[in-house]
């Protein structure tokens, strides 16, 4: 009972991101038949890097690592693979 409590915020919020992902991203929803290209620069994208991270370190260490991965993907940066640690 104690664990499923404190699974519940992680849940949630991998919930939030999966949303995202079938209604709003442009790489993984119904908006990327809009997008010829891939937006996110790395691999995995960014929402797969945050629920993965979320899912491994969860929700106090996860966010912060998922919000540092939105920050740095931006058009000057060169992207690539660089998976969760």
């Amino acid at each position: 009972m104690l664990t499923s409590i404190l699974h519940f915020p992680r849940r949630i919020i991998q919930a939030m991101i999966v949303a995202y992902q079938y209604t709003l991203s442009p790489d993984h929803g119904w908006m990327s038949r809009f997008f010829r290209y891939r937006v996110c620069r790395f691999r995995p994208t960014c929402s797969e890097y945050g629920y993965t991270a979320i899912g491994k370190y969860g929700v106090i260490k996860g966010v912060p690592m998922a919000i540092w991965r939105v920050l740095r993907c931006n058009p000057w940066s060169h992207g690539g693979h660089d998976p969760v640690p």
